[in-house]
């Protein structure tokens, strides 16, 4: 997954406990404000596929399918799988595809298994990709990879709506990382249009950061649009 194999067995360990142990205060009960305000900024037609990386069993999927777009999320954890569509009264059908165990219901699929073994192959049809959850997931020296691998497997033109978290890095320990608008244009500026939708500090209102000794937390919505290759 990672440089070295034993850092990226001991990185695998830690998610598929974090699920395990339940022990998921990442995961947002309802919709994310930032698609619901902003998904209609991609113009996507109703039919398009979304990808979702480190999808977890985010809701957001759930709304997503009901703007008619056919969910192809991939994730770690068998678990969380398994929840998603148990939880949302869906009965999944299984199969093994290659490196991943795919689980699909009701035109929403997730692909369990290691986000970089996933190849062209995995995302055909894609039009566009949610990621308010991987980014920000992963420490700085996975982020460059993470970012390279997924625009080499995306097809050309597809737009990201991006959601991420910046605080001082040195006040807390993540996950979730912080990720600044700076990185982010760093990141993506030579492979995609970048526009970012909003930018608020949002501290006030997450007093679990506060507890935490966090003395500022912006949240960003950035909409990118990659480049034809």
């Amino acid at each position: 997954m990672i440089d070295g194999n034993s850092q990226a067995q001991s990185r695998k360990a830690y998610w598929l406990e974090r699920w395990e142990r339940n022990e998921t205060g990442f995961h947002q009960t309802g919709i994310n404000p930032y698609l619901l305000e902003f998904w209609q900024e991609l113009q996507l037609s109703r039919d398009s596929t979304v990808f979702v990386p480190l999808c977890g069993k985010s809701h957001d999927m759930l709304w997503l399918r009901q703007q008619g777009h056919a969910v192809r999320g991939v994730e770690l954890s068998t678990t969380a799988a398994q929840a998603f569509f148990s939880e949302n009264g869906l009965t999944a059908q299984s199969h093994a595809h290659g490196r991943f165990m795919h689980w699909e219901a009701n035109d929403i699929a997730i692909l369990c298994g290691d986000f970089f073994d996933l190849g062209t192959q995995d995302m055909r049809n894609v039009s566009a990709v949610y990621d308010r959850a991987a980014l920000v997931a992963l420490p700085p020296d996975l982020r460059k990879r993470y970012v390279d691998h997924l625009l080499r497997i995306l097809p050309e033109n597809t737009q990201i709506l991006l959601i991420t978290l910046d605080y001082p890095q040195h006040e807390m320990t993540g996950p979730p990382f912080a990720v600044s608008f700076n990185e982010v244009t760093a990141l993506f500026q030579a492979h995609a249009g970048i526009t970012l939708l909003s930018q608020h500090n949002v501290l006030a209102q997450n007093p679990c950061f506060q507890a935490r000794g966090i003395s500022r937390l912006e949240e960003s919505a950035v909409l990118l649009k990659t480049f034809a290759r």
